[in-house]
């Protein structure tokens, strides 16, 4: 059977971190790809001493527009297809209003959501040639209803949905299957570095979900060939009233 390899973006830590365990516990190979090199080595050799195998790891910063194609480049120099997109690099952001640096803002943009573009635009094509292919793009929540103040993120992440349904609709049929995962609040290093520990400590524990929860239904959603996945069951269940004209209003929250 021909080995097949797994590319994860923000892969250092969280739900990249998360998405390269399960991955390489089904057998793929991994390129492993964020900024920090030291997280992503020592990831590495986690795998080398559980599997034996090597994962390739790369540093880029998504935030640059050049970074997408030379991850391909790079890739194409070692021989790798990408069989496995996960995109899931992502951060807080700035605020599009009171933030008034516009350098800061377009990079963001670059991060969120033209890199998620660029690498599904250079991988996606080579998994139609061969029959077969999996891509996750990590959204959230968050994109799936406006919320006062959050004018960056979420809508960031209403294009990763929007872009996955497309895909998915596009690529029927051909053996590839593309997902827009959506998880609620999740255990992770994402509220600590995106200095967000005071709303963490405020929220209810109910609404929180681990990790592995929430990666284990992003891989079965596009295994399935769902085109939208909300991680957790209470999200899936406030979701069709996030999503109705009827009750959507009542889920909208002013600043």
């Amino acid at each position: 059977m021909t080995r097949r390899t797994a590319l994860i973006t923000g892969a250092s830590a969280g739900l990249g971190a998360e998405f390269a365990r399960q991955l390489s516990a089904r057998d793929f190979d991994l390129v492993l790809v964020a900024r920090r090199r030291d997280r992503l080595d020592a990831l590495a050799e986690e795998f080398a001493g559980g599997t034996g195998r090597a994962a390739t790891v790369l540093t880029a910063d998504l935030a640059d527009p050049e970074a997408p194609q030379r991850l391909a480049e790079a890739l194409a120099e070692r021989g790798i297809a990408v069989d496995y997109l996960v995109n899931n690099a992502g951060a807080a952001g700035p605020d599009l209003l009171d933030d008034r640096d516009w350098s800061a803002q377009r990079r963001y943009f670059e991060l969120m959501m033209v890199s998620v573009a660029h690498l599904c635009h250079l991988f996606v094509p080579g998994m139609r040639e061969r029959g077969w292919g999996r891509v996750v793009n990590v959204a959230s929540v968050a994109g799936r209803v406006a919320r006062g103040g959050d004018t960056n993120y979420g809508p960031a992440k209403a294009y990763l949905v929007a872009l996955s349904e497309g895909l998915a609709a596009t690529l029927k049929g051909t053996g590839v299957n593309v997902t827009a995962l959506c998880p609620g609040f999740t255990h992770t290093e994402f509220h600590d570095v995106g200095g967000l520990q005071d709303m963490k400590a405020g929220t209810p524990g109910f609404l929180w979900y681990d990790a592995d929860v929430v990666v284990r239904e992003g891989i079965e959603a596009v295994e399935r060939g769902r085109p939208v996945m909300v991680s957790g069951r209470l999200y899936r269940m406030l979701d069709p009233l996030m999503q109705s004209v009827w009750t959507r209003p009542l889920f909208r929250v002013s600043r």
